[in-house]
């Protein structure tokens, strides 16, 4: 059973700055400070600095300081800036002015009357109907020029509250939930060719704006966590929250900073951020350059292959199986390497730099979460001058006795300049009981249906492993 989390916005004291919380998935807390003049009885404060994918009913005004008295009578928010359809709409009924092309090319205003103009709030856009004289013209015929502004319309989404107050000059702050926001994590390894050397890690915070609204040198945290969120039906273009984890530091002063929030992650940008509408913005958050990664080959011709709970008696294919052998690269999220912070899942970068100080991509991955003191693995590819080959040498499926008997044999080709040590790891799924009866090497039982055979081979060399294994349940 799914548990359900209750999200609770925290009020921070006031600040001059607005403030952001960003979580993964599209949305974030926004915190601003309205300005707030006050006088005895009812007034009408209005603020449009807000996001266009504002939440009304996540909206919260208050004093954090307790030194302005008010209550909240009523509350509007209106998200249709002025524009030309809407202004057309506002003048529907009336003569205005157009633009018009004329003779020679020079333009010339004519009068016409805008009986339709199209604008539909939220929906699809009619074509607009204009008389000119006495005809009906089903388009625009020029440049409209209107003569105001209209009564009823505001330059960017707006918030509006009726307030019951005393008298009082100061500053609220507001809060509210607003889609629009995103961040994730970037990571790049920089290796080199010898093992021993030890390699470079970096990692970026990516943040992007798409909420309608610039923020000037916003104050910045990140949450990363699996916070449940409610998907309303009025917003069902906002998707649900799924979160990520967590952030590193370095060695220098770090530029993201990480503390824990209940059983979340917090992280806070070290200096003020602006983000302009519809910007992507990358900010270093980890840096390292004693990171300790191994390069591993492995050979799992079976991939996919696992126990599922009952008897596999049919033989399956004798051979034809993949022959790639995949490179994996793991490193530990600790102190030693320079990390040791909970990492938040993002996609990795493998580099190599060359003999002449350049970088080669080698591949990439997805870093899942990674508390810290854990390993990082992940799959970059497969080697060019590595093979191997898997083949069934023998099958004896015995009904009367329940037994299954099979004999398998690897062949690990080393076609290299360099030595390599090769991971051979098979899959033991037909049956729950089962013993090696014949082995070639010495293997390792990595869990209850699978184990792993090791060899080392020099340049231009082949190794062969057999082994005979034996399935029982009787």
């Amino acid at each position: 059973m799914k548990r359900i989390l209750t999200f609770s916005l925290l009020l921070l004291p006031s600040f001059a700055q607005p403030s952001l919380t960003i979580y993964n998935d599209n949305f974030a807390v926004v915190r601003q400070d309205v300005p707030l003049t006050l006088e005895d009885g009812n007034s009408t404060v209005s603020f449009d600095q807000v996001t266009s994918l504002l939440e009304p009913d996540s909206v919260v005004l208050r004093d954090p300081t307790n030194t302005l008295q008010f209550q909240i009578l009523e509350q509007n928010y209106r998200n249709d800036p002025v524009s030309e359809s809407l202004l057309l709409s506002l003048f529907e009924g009336q003569e205005i002015s157009f633009l018009c092309g004329g003779d020679n090319d020079k333009e010339v205003e004519k009068k016409g009357t805008v009986i339709r103009s199209g604008y539909v709030p939220r929906g699809r856009a009619q074509t607009p109907i204009i008389k000119m004289g006495d005809q009906m013209q089903f388009s625009l015929p020029g440049k409209p020029l209107f003569p105001s502004l209209g009564d009823d319309s505001i330059l960017r989404p707006t918030l509006t509250w009726q307030l019951n107050s005393a008298v009082g000059e100061g500053t609220a702050q507001l809060s509210y939930l607003s889609a629009g926001f995103t961040w994730k994590a970037d990571y790049n390894l920089i290796v080199t060719k010898e093992q021993s050397s030890l390699a470079d890690l970096n990692g970026w915070v990516t943040l992007t704006n798409n909420s309608g609204t610039k923020f000037e040198d916003a104050k910045v945290q990140l949450l990363a966590g699996d916070v449940n969120k409610v998907k309303e039906v009025a917003y069902a273009e906002m998707p649900e929250v799924r979160m990520q984890k967590s952030m590193a530091s370095a060695d220098r002063a770090p530029q993201v900073t990480q503390k824990e929030l209940d059983s979340y992650h917090l992280y806070s940008v070290a200096r003020p951020v602006t983000l302009n509408d519809k910007e992507t913005k990358q900010v270093q958050f980890l840096t390292s350059d004693k990171v300790s990664a191994q390069k591993s080959f492995v050979y799992e011709p079976q991939r996919g292959a696992r126990f599922y709970g009952q008897k596999v008696t049919n033989a399956g294919k004798r051979d034809g199986f993949p022959k790639d052998v995949s490179i994996y690269w793991t490193f530990s999220n600790n102190e030693e390497n320079g990390l040791g912070i909970p990492m938040p899942k993002g996609k990795i970068r493998l580099y190599q730099k060359t003999e002449d100080n350049q970088l080669e991509f080698l591949g990439d991955n997805v870093l899942d979460h990674t508390p810290q003191k854990e390993e990082v693995e992940f799959y970059t590819g497969n080697a060019f001058d590595l093979i191997g080959e898997r083949r069934v040498v023998n099958f004896d499926y015995n009904k009367l006795n329940s037994t299954i008997k099979e004999t398998i044999e690897i062949k690990l080709r080393n076609r290299s300049k360099e030595i390599a040590t090769i991971q051979a790891i098979e899959s033991m799924h037909r049956w729950t009981k089962w013993y090696m009866e014949e082995k070639s090497h010495d293997y390792e039982k990595l869990d209850a249906h699978s184990a792993r055979f090791t060899v080392t081979l020099d340049p231009d060399k082949e190794a062969v492993i057999t082994y005979t294994i034996k399935y029982s349940w009787d």
